[in-house]
Parts: structure tokens; C-alpha cells; sequence
């Protein structure tokens, strides 16, 4: 086994792989009998003693030789990167969005051959796979947007949905005017919100490659490229104060209310958060979901990907009973469409909570995967320019620059990362 390291590049997404399938379990059972104690670990510390409880019961009755215990973890991304240094980090858990896909086998079974699993379940060939094998399934779809407040937007005056980031800007203003709201709120504090803004690569462009293309180029920051487009937006949002006043002091789970309330007029996350959103809300119905403002000859694009993948840690005891749980959450507990999004399986149903895009008329982006041999490419060269494009830093550094805290223009911090891209670019591919 390689050296236990976690890159620090994240791979894909919000949003990447799956799994499962009766085939695969069999291949996970050939270790033993479905029976023994697992541990699962999850980031949805709101549930985990509610919703979870339920499935916990189900599946212990369809499997009562298992004994499933849930660990509920606050600052995931982090306090998991760091136990995945030892052996101890569940049986099942989602794979932590830092991980490089060739590092997956270090720490994760695999659970079939991509090919194989593609036939049952989305999110299977770009996402948490590597060399032909899947190594996570998908707890649900996302699409990727802004869930805003209906009520807060109408009584600004901005009636139409912007479709292009001077108009968002403009609607943000006029709810700065019209209204006591917080146009646009970044949870700059907690951070991984602003790892949401990354899911949009696909969303400009209505290109399946875009990803992948980001190991073709030297300025990903350059004016009309996807990152210059969705970073200029965060940035002029903020220095033009349509952002909450003092960002170091943001909450998520209090942000979820404030929405609800109509104390924030909009936020940018993927589509798992409308029912969260609405949960919160006073009203569910005051709680819709916007394309991001970008057309492509006249459509608007949202980019289509996994959410986090439930894996296998590669130390667990009990494989077979991990893999009963995981091939049962994605396949029997219908959290997916409970929670909003997309079914991971080919065959499951579509949530009413993206209605909105459907009367937009929003076409889905499926981002490609990479070619064979070249899955962790755009990952280490992000990696050795330690920009972090799945991490909350690269964002709070523009925010902090937007809003005058490091001295920085918008254009230093873009050309200071188009840099260390190309130098970091020349180093990894070579040319």
C-alpha cells in the first residue's frame, strides 16, 4: 500500500461517483456474512438523531444481524482528512471531497467496475473512480443554483430571474434599497459554503469538459473564462457591500432561518439545500431556486453531479455489512428525493423542489470524465499551485480582498492565481 497521504487538492465536487448494485454487494460479501457492528459517518448533524433514527430501524430489520451507530461530524472535510492518517475512521463514510482519485484505493474498497455500476447509477464514470473501479456512490444528486427568497426578490421589483451577472448585481441592489435584507449571504465563517461556488464549473461554458480543461490552460482567471466569471461575481457582490456586513461572524445553521425569514435574500448552494431551506421557512413556498446568471444562446445551464459518495473505509472489520448498509441507502431509504435531489439510480424519481428550473427551461451539465490515466491531473496541478479550489481559503481570499481586509485588488488576486496555475501546470504536465 502507498504511503497514507491526503492530497490537498479536492476532487470533483459538490458533486462526484457512485455504486452499488447486487452484483457488487456479493463481491463485498464474499468476506464473511452480513452481520456486525458498523460505524457511519455523516456531516448531517440536523438529522442524524431524527430521519437517520428511521433508517437505522429499517435496515436493522431487514438486517438484524448489523447494528449500524452514526457518527455525526460538524467540520467534516477537516476533522475526517485528519483521521483518514490512522485506520479509524468508520466503516462507512463519505469520502472526503480532499481526496485525490488516485489515493482512493489507500483508503477505500472498491466496489465494482465502473462499467458495470454505470448501468444502475449516475455520477459513476467521472466521479470517485479511478483506473476503472468505483470506489463511492452518490447519497444524492445535486444541481447547482441560488436558493433565494420569492417574497424578499417581489418586494424588491425584480420580478424576472437575471440572466447575466450585471443583472444579479443590479436585483442584489435593488434589495439592498427596497428592503432590510441581506442580498447576498456568503457563510464566509463556516467556509465549505463557498466551496459551492466551485460546482458551477460546466454552468458557464455548457461545456461537458470543463473540468478537464482545466489542465489545457495557463489562465483559468482570465477575462471570459469560467473562473473569472463566477469569482468576478462573488468579488463585486462583496465590494459593492451586497454581502452580509461583517462576514467572520456568519452562521450556517442560523443562516437557514434568516433565509426562511426573509432576513437573507439569497444564498449560492446546490440544490441539497432547497429542502433545507424550506424546512426552515415560514413559509416553504417563499423559498425557490435560481440558475446561476449566465446564458449560453439564450439557456440557462446548471451543472448535474454526486453529491458526497459513500465509501468503504479499506481497514473496516465488517465489509459486508458496510456495503449492505451503503448498497440499501442509495437503492431502499429514498433520502435522495426526501432531501430534494436527484436519485443516484438511473431509474429513480425527480424531486418537485427543482421545479423552478424546470419552467426555466435549465439544461442539466454532466461533466465528462477525464481521460484514462489523467483522472488526478487538474488535481495536482491545483495541488502544487496550493490554490485549493474545493477549499474554503481560495474564496475567503477574494472576500477579504473585495471587502478591503488584505490589501488586494480583484486583479492581483486573479493574476497572483493564473500564475501559480501556469507554473504549477508546467510542472505536473510538463509543457
Amino acid at each position: 500500500m502507498r504511503k497514507r497521504t491526503v492530497a490537498l487538492a479536492a476532487a470533483a465536487t459538490t458533486l462526484l461517483a457512485a455504486c452499488g448494485g447486487d452484483d457488487g454487494g456479493q463481491q463485498a460479501g464474499a468476506d464473511g456474512e452480513i452481520a456486525g457492528d458498523i460505524t457511519v459517518l455523516t456531516n448531517r448533524t440536523d438529522i442524524v438523531d431524527t430521519v437517520f433514527a428511521d433508517y437505522k430501524a429499517a435496515f436493522e430489520e431487514e438486517h438484524p444481524d448489523v447494528t449500524v451507530t452514526f457518527e455525526a461530524i460538524t467540520d467534516y472535510e477537516g476533522e475526517v482528512t485528519t483521521r483518514m492518517s490512522t485506520a479509524d475512521y468508520g466503516d462507512v463514510l463519505l469520502i472526503p471531497n480532499t481526496i485525490a482519485p488516485a489515493d482512493l484505493p489507500d483508503f477505500f474498497e472498491p466496489l465494482g467496475p465502473v462499467d458495470e455500476l454505470a448501468e444502475t447509477y449516475r455520477f459513476v464514470r467521472g466521479e470517485q473512480a479511478y483506473d476503472g473501479q468505483s470506489y463511492g456512490i452518490a447519497i444524492t444528486g445535486n444541481v447547482q443554483g441560488i436558493v433565494y427568497n420569492k417574497t424578499v426578490w417581489e418586494e424588491a421589483g425584480v420580478t424576472e430571474i437575471p440572466t447575466s451577472p450585471d443583472e444579479f448585481l443590479d436585483a442584489l441592489g435593488a434589495i439592498a434599497d427596497a428592503t432590510d435584507a441581506v442580498p447576498l449571504y456568503t457563510n464566509y465563517a463556516d467556509g465549505w459554503p463557498l466551496t459551492q461556488w466551485e460546482g458551477h464549473r460546466g454552468t458557464i461554458s455548457a461545456d461537458p469538459e470543463a473540468a478537464n480543461l482545466l489542465a489545457e490552460t495557463d489562465s483559468p482567471w482570465a477575462e471570459g473564462e469560467e473562473h473569472f466569471v463566477i469569482d468576478s461575481l462573488l468579488f463585486d457582490a462583496v465590494a459593492a457591500g451586497l454581502t452580509e456586513p461583517d462576514p467572520i461572524t456568519t452562521n450556517w445553521e442560523e443562516s437557514k432561518g434568516m433565509l426562511g425569514r426573509g432576513e437573507v435574500a439569497s444564498m449560492v448552494l446546490g440544490s441539497w439545500a432547497i429542502t433545507q431551506m424550506r424546512d426552515a421557512a415560514d413559509d416553504p413556498d417563499d423559498i425557490g431556486y435560481m440558475p446561476f446568471p449566465h446564458q449560453v444562446d439564450g439557456t440557462f445551464h446548471s451543472t448535474a453531479g454526486g453529491d458526497y459518495k459513500n465509501g468503504i473505509n479499506v481497514n473496516s472489520d465488517n465489509k459486508a455489512a458496510a456495503r449492505a448498509w451503503l448498497d440499501w441507502f442509495a437503492d431502499e431509504s429514498g433520502y435522495a428525493t426526501d432531501q430534494g435531489g436527484l436519485s443516484p439510480r438511473l431509474d429513480g424519481p425527480t424531486p418537485d423542489t427543482l421545479a423552478d428550473f424546470e419552467e426555466l427551461g435549465v439544461e442539466y451539465v454532466e461533466l465528462a470524465p477525464a481521460e484514462p490515466g489523467a483522472e488526478s491531473l487538474v488535481n495536482d496541478i491545483d495541488a502544487e499551485a496550493e490554490i485549493g479550489l474545493w477549499n474554503p481559503d481560495y474564496r475567503q481570499r477574494i472576500v477579504d480582498a473585495a471587502r478591503g481586509a488584505s490589501g488586494e485588488t480583484k486583479e492581483q488576486v486573479f493574476d497572483d492565481l493564473n500564475a501559480r496555475w501556469a507554473e504549477a501546470r508546467a510542472a505536473v504536465v510538463g509543457t
